[in-house]
């Protein structure tokens, strides 16, 4: 088999329509299916279209064999922002499908998503109340908008994500995401989760702890050296790569969302274009299993 994007999305729709399916629906049906709609969503994201008109207009030129019909971008809009849900579904299904669900070591790390780069639109958008001013400390810079918050495996297949105002800490939003996904996390036994500092402090170990989680981080000033610390640094740098893959690959930070629907569907847009490249490449045996070369040309 040859891996390339008519590989990738034929693949990807199968699996969705045998798994998932769609509603029965009363009347006519669409002549866009929800599993096509996603499929779309996956190769603009790998292609890197972040303008729906340009995509489009890309898609009916090149891509007919694939996606026969395309709604105008208002529709498209409309359709995609509704299909938060079933992103995330497609997502843990991947997910679950692949050999990394069995994997019991996992990395959280946060990144920025600028949604607004001035005042005035900081002022009239409707992210409003849920975005704010961070700082970015890799880069040395404040931004508006929100943290993207991504507990993936070392392959890089996404477990968990979350958006969230980035003045909330780091520690709270993951204890929350805990929360909400206590059932994936009570599928695992005996997780070591690695992280950075940020994530340091004796009562959120403990937290973890209940979750049956151990909590490997690097030692802050003027505190002991903790046991592994050792090997963390090449281990760190995994979860960077991953988001420099979203960033870098698929265009993270040109998401282009407007409200909260749209933000958060374009995000999980892209990391469930990374999940899908890992998705096939972990079944069909390539190398390197978060390559996305094959597949954004």
């Amino acid at each position: 088999m040859t891996n390339d994007l008519e590989t990738l999305i034929t693949a990807l729709y199968v699996k969705i329509d045998d798994e998932l399916g769609g509603p029965r629906w009363l009347g006519r049906p669409p002549l866009l299916t929800d599993s096509e709609l996603v499929c779309a969503a996956v190769a603009q994201a790998m292609l890197g279209f972040t303008s729906e008109a340009h995509w489009l207009r890309y898609a009916r030129k090149h891509l007919t064999g694939m996606f026969p019909y395309l709604p105008q971008q208002s529709g498209y809009n409309k359709r995609l922002r509704a299909a938060l849900g079933l992103v995330k579904r497609v997502l843990r299904m991947l997910a679950k499908s692949s050999d990394f669900w069995l994997d019991d070591c996992w990395i959280v790390d946060s990144t920025p998503v600028p949604c607004g780069m001035s005042r005035p639109t900081v002022k009239r958008s409707d992210l409003a109340g849920w975005a704010g001013y961070g700082y970015c400390a890799s880069h040395s810079r404040f931004f508006w908008g929100l943290r993207l918050y991504l507990v993936c495996t070392p392959s890089g297949m996404p477990i968990l994500w979350a958006l969230a105002d980035p003045k909330i800490g780091e520690r709270e939003v993951l204890a929350a995401m805990l929360e909400v996904e206590a059932d994936v996390v009570a599928e695992h036994d005996g997780i070591l989760l690695i992280s950075d500092k940020g994530f340091a402090g004796r009562a959120f170990e403990q937290l973890l702890a209940g979750h049956g989680i151990t909590l490997l981080r690097p030692s802050r000033k003027r505190e002991k050296a903790r046991y592994g610390e050792p090997m963390l640094k090449k281990v760190r740098q995994l979860i960077e790569s991953v988001n420099d893959t979203l960033k870098g690959q698929l265009d993270l930070e040109g998401h282009g969302g407007r409200s909260c629907a749209g933000v958060a569907v374009r995000v999980a847009q892209r990391i469930l274009a990374m999940a899908a490249a890992i998705w096939l490449n972990n079944l069909t045996g390539a190398p390197i299993t978060r390559s996305l070369i094959a597949y954004d040309h």
